[in-house]
């Protein structure tokens, strides 16, 4: 008895392997553009997600820089200006102190004066 289930479960699993589609997994090549692409938009964001708060938007007007074409001079940057300004983004304290206001307010200038130079 005991081969006799043996050989069932085997035609059984031999049955199912043939009925059953494989899934062929394919790797590929990935285009510079899909890789850094992402990273990109995340930076923008970033910049943009700053450039909404309100104490920025006044230190920009305070600047004579409206919010609205403070976000379409980002939108105009290059990646690079956009990494190397999220980065220095991400450099920030996340507390208040007098330190980080000051670099918020050199950030500003530098958003400011990219808007200026374009």
């Amino acid at each position: 008895m005991n081969i006799a289930m043996t050989r069932m479960i085997c035609r059984l699993l031999m049955g199912l392997m043939a009925w059953m589609p494989f899934h062929v997994a394919q790797a590929g090549m990935i285009g510079t553009e899909q890789s850094v692409g992402s990273t990109s938009q995340a930076d923008r964001a970033a910049v943009l997600s700053v450039i909404s708060r309100s104490d920025v938007a006044s230190q920009l007007q305070s600047l004579g820089l409206d919010q609205a074409t403070a976000k379409d001079r980002v939108a105009a940057m290059t990646d690079q200006e956009v990494r190397s300004l999220a980065g220095d983004l991400n450099a920030l304290p996340a507390g208040a102190s007098a330190g980080g206001v000051l670099v918020v307010i050199l950030i500003v200038v530098l958003v400011w004066w990219l808007v200026v130079r374009k």
